[in-house]
């Protein structure tokens, strides 16, 4: 099984850290936000599809061919503002059946992904106190996903997208513009079309450690490494 982890971005909200290093090179308990993710990854995973961009030439060269005992293909995101959307476009011609679709700042429990990959086709999900601020689930009556609306003022639920999904390549079947309010495409919107055809169980996840700006290093050493 195949997994996408996009890795492109300039990741500007972990300035001035990101200034000369990838955000998902960024350390947390004295490694690499990306080893975090692919440590947490199941066996099932044998090949790692690396959507790279700014400082690409970093990840590339602590990754190399084999990353953790993985197969690493690399490809790349010339827009690095283009979006989620245009991140798994980008990595359209590699992709050959099921696979997960993940992010390289969001440090999970690897119990949830091991329980996704057995879905044919899955979302990993946790409830938040702020949902707003995220791309909350709607779910069908029964218990599928129905869609997901990103960053909704009034949220109907405080179920919330974190990223990991299981999907295959169907999923290049569904067109969707640029969002206008957010200014670039998203995959979120493309798994909502997407789920409408193909059920889609949500796995919750209990361990999700988002790592988007400086502060949130701290705050992830505290649960991953409190004797630090």
């Amino acid at each position: 099984m195949q997994c996408v982890i996009i890795c492109a971005g300039k990741g500007t909200r972990m300035l001035p850290l990101t200034e000369s290093t990838p955000k998902p090179l960024i350390e947390v308990c004295g490694k690499p936000i990306l080893q975090h993710v692919v440590e947490a990854l199941p066996e099932e995973v044998t090949e790692l599809v690396l959507v790279v961009g700014y400082l690409q030439e970093q990840i590339r060269t602590h990754c190399g061919e084999t990353y953790l005992g993985k197969k690493v293909t690399y490809v790349e995101q010339e827009n690095f503002s283009g979006g989620t959307g245009d991140a798994l476009l980008c990595a359209k011609g590699v992709l050959t059946d099921r696979f997960l679709f993940m992010y390289a700042d969001d440090i999970h429990g690897a119990a949830a992904l091991k329980e996704a990959v057995q879905h044919e086709h899955a979302i990993l999900a946790t409830h938040s106190e702020s949902p707003e601020h995220f791309g909350v689930l709607i779910q069908n009556e029964d218990g599928t996903l129905q869609g997901i609306i990103e960053k909704p003022k009034d949220p109907p639920s405080n179920f919330i997208n974190i990223g990991g999904f299981v999907l295959d390549t169907h999923i290049f079947e569904y067109t969707v513009a640029v969002s206008e309010e957010h200014g670039e495409l998203l995959v979120t919107d493309m798994f909502t079309q997407y789920a409408q055809d193909y059920p889609v169980d949500v796995v919750p996840q209990d361990l999700w450690i988002p790592v988007g700006k400086p502060e949130d290093i701290e705050k992830a050493e505290v649960v991953l490494c409190p004797e630090k």
